[in-house]
């Protein structure tokens, strides 16, 4: 099954595509998505098309994306989730699943501590698909939410299979 993995932002968008087989993770893909200054609209609409291209060049099954956090700057926070919204309609468009984690979430599955820092975050990518340098912070991100999907977007297999998709977790426990 092959992921991509996006860490949505207004000037920087990472994305990573990675293979699941079997029990391993293989990297396929990785960059950063850069919009150029300008307006809003042309922005977001740059994000949407660089992410249907991505997906048109690597032929993901499912996308996984990064959920927002809630700034302290409320206009921030809006902005990052309008990429965030571009760049899940360019998943959608596109026909695919979508799932979503929190920044907490994909620290916890990638480096086991839900308050790693991103250069801790860069290092365990780097390891967990045997890359020879590190990733870009944002790619790296993408790359863990890639990888964090890949562990954790479905359990078990076959008949009475498991998913968490629709769940967050609550107090460690999988909520709807």
């Amino acid at each position: 099954m092959r992921i991509l993995g996006l860490d949505p932002g207004l000037r920087v968008t990472g994305y990573g595509v990675i293979e699941k087989s079997a029990a391993s993770l293989i990297y396929v893909a990785s960059g950063c998505i850069k919009s150029l200054d300008g307006e809003l609209p042309d922005r977001l609409k740059n994000i949407l098309h660089s992410v249907q291209e991505v997906i048109r060049l690597y032929s993901p099954a499912e996308v996984a994306v990064e959920k927002v956090f809630v700034n302290v700057n409320p206009q921030s926070t809006l902005l990052l989730g309008q990429a965030r919204g571009a760049a899940i309609c360019g998943a959608v468009l596109s026909d695919l699943p979508v799932s979503e984690y929190t920044a907490l979430q994909v620290k916890q599955a990638v480096v086991g501590n839900g308050h790693a820092q991103k250069e801790q975050v860069q290092e365990m990518v780097k390891r967990l698909l045997k890359l020879p340098a590190s990733p870009s912070a944002d790619a790296a991100d993408a790359l863990a939410c890639a990888i964090c999907h890949a562990h954790g977007g479905e359990l078990g297999s076959g008949v009475g299979k498991f998913t968490t998709r629709g769940y967050r977790v609550k107090g460690g426990r999988l909520v709807k």
